[in-house]
């Protein structure tokens, strides 16, 4: 009786590696959504203790970029979502005392979304939250292989 090498199969193939699917590499596009996703499920997790959802977080994140406040509409087109959404993750907000509404002072009808001193500490608990998973995250790879990545990926950026 023969043995057989344990990376072939019953037929003579050959298994192909784990996470490979017919022995072939993941596609690029593959690999960058599982990424994205082990950080989405991570930083759900790590936003949990906060009291944040992700959208809430990054919602929070925009509202909390310099200058002016924004609009209720503006922050929903920064957003990239309808304006409804934006409305339920502004009252979700305000209501753990992150942020408040005030009218816009050039214009009374249109409402404007300002951080809370409470808002402003989460944003700095989110940013250190971030860094830790970031560093979690990357720990595998040398720190050219991390400059090399920030790079490619702020090349495909849009903002």
């Amino acid at each position: 009786m023969t043995r057989k090498d344990p990376g072939s199969r019953a037929d003579g193939g050959e298994r192909p590696e784990p996470g490979r699917e017919g022995g072939e590499r993941p596609e690029l596009g593959e690999l960058f959504l599982r990424a994205a996703k082990r950080v989405h499920r991570g930083m759900s997790g790590r936003l949990a203790p906060l009291g944040l959802t992700p959208a809430q977080g990054r919602a929070l994140r925009v509202i909390g970029k310099g200058g002016e406040p924004p609009r209720m509409s503006e922050l929903a087109e920064r957003l990239g979502i309808v304006p409804r959404s934006a409305t339920t993750l502004v009252d979700a907000l305000e209501e753990a005392g992150l942020i408040r509404r005030e009218a816009d002072p050039s214009n009374r009808r249109a409402t404007r979304v300002v951080l809370t001193e409470d808002g402003r500490r989460t944003l700095v608990r989110m940013r250190e939250t971030r860094i830790r998973a970031a560093e979690e995250m990357f720990a595998p790879l040398s720190p050219e292989q991390r400059e090399t990545l920030r790079d490619l990926l702020a090349a495909i950026d849009p903002d």
